[in-house]
């Protein structure tokens, strides 16, 4: 029941204390498909020193009318080797009937255990906020991540996304995306070292038989802080069945 995922989301938003977006980090939608199933590609790269690609396969379900849960393998290339990085498990909740309101609302809960385990734990969670004007559709959504049993303790951190998309053709759509982090969420950091970047993208969804599609979104950000890399490619590739 969607009273259950708000008791989730709920004890998710007590239990936290930035999220710095990676390179392959993309924008949350709020809304569940019973029944639904994808795999999901997702990559990412950014021109820091030594240059930082991250990528993921996922394998998600969506479980009921308001609950969907993937699990990704993810794996970094820095420098000149790729490795395994972390394993990652992903719920989306769905809390208002898609249209019903002005603003359609969900959450996120991610949990993601890193190959290095002084990273420790970490936990990501937030509200996923969508609203539609005609073809247009805005995505706005904050975000908390904190890791815990870490080597070195780190504050719970803010983040937030957002998307502008023009639903121009099913196969082909454009319009802008941006990822940030701005600190400790009782401490914000100063505006010099926060991360904040945004640039343009495209999205489109194609037939492939019978109740199967392959969606892709993909996006150019650029860094508008002097904490963000000054360019990052993100790719996302979904097969639905």
């Amino acid at each position: 029941m969607k009273s259950t995922a708000a008791l989730f989301a709920a004890v998710g938003m007590l239990c936290l204390p930035s999220a710095h977006a990676g390179p392959a980090d993309y924008v949350y939608t709020p809304t569940v498909e019973k029944g639904e199933k994808e795999i999901d590609f997702k990559y990412g790269t950014q021109d820091s020193d030594p240059r930082k690609s991250l990528g993921s396969v996922g394998l998600g379900y969506g479980a009921n009318d308001w609950w969907f849960t993937e699990v990704y393998v993810k794996y970094a290339k820095e420098g000149g080797s790729t490795r395994y990085d972390a394993l990652e498990w992903e719920n989306k909740f769905q809390l208002t009937e898609t249209g019903k309101y002005p603003v359609d609302i969900g959450f996120i809960t991610e949990i993601e255990i890193p190959r290095d385990r002084d990273e420790g734990i970490e936990l990501k969670v937030g509200p996923l906020f969508q609203t539609e004007f005609g073809k247009l559709q805005l995505n706005a959504n904050i975000l908390f991540e904190k890791r815990f049993d870490a080597a070195v303790s780190t504050p719970t951190e803010t983040g937030y996304q957002w998307q502008a998309k023009y639903r121009w053709l099913p196969a082909f759509e454009y319009g802008l995306q941006g990822f940030g982090g701005t600190g400790p969420w009782n401490d914000l950091d100063a505006s010099g070292d926060q991360s904040h970047k945004l640039g343009p993208a495209i999205f489109g969804k194609f037939h492939a038989g019978d109740r199967q599609f392959i969606k892709y979104n993909a996006a150019w950000l650029l860094g508008v802080s002097d904490a963000a890399p000054d360019n990052t490619f993100r790719l996302q590739v979904e097969y639905e069945f």
